[in-house]
């Protein structure tokens, strides 16, 4: 079962407008030709270059559409971890404390490098015209609204699906059972 901020970051993506995954198909691998020993392999194609202003509209989409407040989660949940492992030792506490606090701006900064990695996907996913559209609409106060409701519609989505699956799991069994007793066999 997901634990709950990461299913809450999955359906954030499922909820954005434009953050659906891309339904591409990968073309055929090509044989490449044989070459001959000790000749250098030649480099891979290299990734087009995504403008100044296509990557800062990108992070301002992700940022205004509330995908970074999954990133907000997860470093809390390193310290939660971190303190779990060493609650044996409660003479480490105070060190503890002080060594993750200390720590803070470092984990900051590897917070402020997965945006910039969000933002690029963003960019490498969406055009810059097709960015604009997104973050005006971030920008309205519809768009200000729905991101704001994001977070309530995301526990009440957890807990419809928590419900809903087990439903739909119960109801599978019963029509497996029926069928399967059809043709004579008797499942528990």
């Amino acid at each position: 079962m997901f634990r709950r901020p990461a299913l809450a970051a999955i359906l954030a993506l499922a909820l954005v407008p434009g953050a659906a995954p891309a339904q591409t198909t990968k073309p055929a691998p090509q044989k490449a030709a044989p070459q001959k020993p000790g000749t250098p392999t030649p480099a891979a194609a290299p990734q087009p270059e995504i403008s100044a202003s296509h990557l800062a509209l990108a992070r301002e989409v992700m940022l205004a559409s509330g995908i970074g407040r999954s990133f907000d989660s997860i470093i809390p949940t390193f310290d939660q971890q971190i303190r779990q492992q060493t609650l044996t030792r409660p003479e480490l506490s105070k060190d503890l404390d002080e060594v993750l606090n200390g720590l803070q701006p470092e984990m900051e900064l590897q917070k402020q490098r997965m945006i910039d990695i969000a933002a690029r996907i963003y960019a490498s996913q969406l055009s810059e015209a097709e960015l604009n559209d997104i973050a005006t609409f971030f920008r309205s106060p519809a768009g200000k609204r729905y991101v704001g409701t994001q977070p309530q519609i995301l526990d009440q989505m957890v807990q419809a699906m928590q419900g809903w699956t087990q439903e739909v799991s119960q109801y599978v069994m019963i029509r497996v059972r029926a069928e399967m007793g059809k043709r004579g066999h008797e499942l528990q």
